[in-house]
């Protein structure tokens, strides 16, 4: 089961704990690294499932939509390089992000190109102070100060003090949220274990949804 670090930070323990009480025979074996390299592991038959951004590689894969995220301004609660206001307001605009140092992963994967294309739709040129493919990195350097990112709030969702830490805006324009969809070999080509495996993975991301657990995300 291939998960990208945001989805992983949310699904990935009550994934491995469904899998354990409802198929306890069942070895899992879970792999966590950005969306693009999880696209071209998929397609080289080394993963049986995906949560992916962007399903436009797909080629015999089964897709089933599983929600939306919207996506946040987040930065140091402490400001630091931020030239937004102390104080920041519930949601922003693109408009608003002219001057703010922004730390961003590269282009290959899915959240990248979608803010790119946000930015042109607004006619913002954004200011790109650091780019990280690295989640862990990315937010070292933004609870550091160095800069803001735009990320869904399960950026946040391994820091037990997230509301002390950093501060969040809601993005406002439109694309401000981040389909993801469970991706898959087609169903001849899964393993019994696989197919209950994805049958779990839809649950659990569902039941995080629906009790509030997965904040900013709404089922598809």
């Amino acid at each position: 089961v291939g998960l990208a670090p945001t989805t992983a930070s949310v699904l990935g323990v009550p994934l491995m704990r469904a899998m354990r009480e409802r198929y306890p025979d069942v070895r899992l074996h879970m792999v966590e690294t950005l969306s693009g390299h999880l696209s071209n592991m998929l397609n080289a038959r080394q993963l049986d499932l995906a949560v992916l951004f962007d399903t436009q590689p797909a080629r015999r894969w089964s897709v089933l939509p599983l929600l939306d995220e919207r996506l946040f301004l987040i930065r140091s609660a402490h400001g630091g390089a931020s030239t937004l206001p102390a104080r920041l307001p519930k949601r922003l605009r693109l408009a608003q992000l002219k001057a703010e140092p922004l730390i961003l992963p590269t282009g290959p994967h899915g959240l990248r190109s979608r803010i790119d294309t946000a930015f042109a739709a607004a006619q913002v040129a954004p200011h790109v102070a650091m780019e990280i493919d690295s989640l862990a990195m990315l937010m070292d350097a933004v609870n550091a100060g160095l800069g803001s990112t735009l990320q869904p709030w399960a950026a946040v969702g391994r820091y037990p003090d997230a509301n002390e830490r950093f501060g969040l805006a809601e993005l406002s324009d439109a694309p401000a949220s981040r389909p993801a969809a469970l991706c898959s070999l087609s169903d001849d080509e899964l393993s019994p274990a696989a197919l209950a495996t994805r049958v779990v993975l839809a649950d659990c991301a569902r039941a995080l949804v629906q009790s509030g657990s997965w904040v900013g995300a709404t089922l598809a």
